[in-house]
């Protein structure tokens, strides 16, 4: 077994990821403190082509040589986006057709295992702030909720971690099927 050299990836020039076909999924990051959790969620957002991200609230915004520290210039490719309330966000997301979708631990939650993504519907995934979560005004305005299964001690995920469980399983879902 070989690694591959990075001429061997046959990655995607920045030109070219902005044409292609992308998962109907924008990912909004409703007050994400952390500057590089920013970063990398962009860059698994850039790893599973999502059409956008939404930063709302305190999350900070590119150019930031803090987010890029993790982002290693996802901040070109992906497209995104901010809004100071994360309210209006919601609000304009749901006006152009996508189902706003929670990821938190909620009564009457959805495990992400039983969760099967629509292949013509469109979603907005809400990852929330490192201690409070998912705002209470964004869950009051969900259409559903997401919840990743966990099995020990500790009460969550980070949130990039989630972001990527959640990004990895609704790119599995909707492009890998057999």
């Amino acid at each position: 077994m070989r690694k591959l050299k990075l001429d061997e990836l046959n990655r995607a020039s920045v030109a070219e990821f902005k044409t292609q076909q992308k998962l109907p999924v924008v990912v909004v990051l409703d007050n994400v403190r952390s500057m590089h959790n920013i970063g990398s969620i962009f860059r698994t957002s850039d790893g599973f082509a999502v059409e956008k991200i939404v930063l709302c609230g305190i999350s900070a915004q590119p150019p930031h040589r803090e987010i890029e520290k993790t982002a290693l210039g996802a901040t070109q490719s992906v497209d995104w986006t901010y809004y100071a309330e994360v309210t209006e966000a919601m609000d304009e997301l749901k006006a152009g057709g996508y189902k706003i979708i929670a990821i938190e631990q909620a009564e009457n939650s959805t495990m992400l295992n039983e969760f099967s993504p629509a292949e013509n519907e469109k979603y907005a995934l809400v990852f929330g702030n490192e201690v409070n979560g998912v705002s209470s005004e964004v869950m009051a305005m969900a259409d559903d909720c997401i919840e990743i299964p966990q099995f020990g001690t500790k009460h969550s995920f980070n949130v990039v971690v989630s972001a990527g469980i959640v990004l990895w399983d609704f790119f599995a879902k909707l492009n890998l099927k057999q």
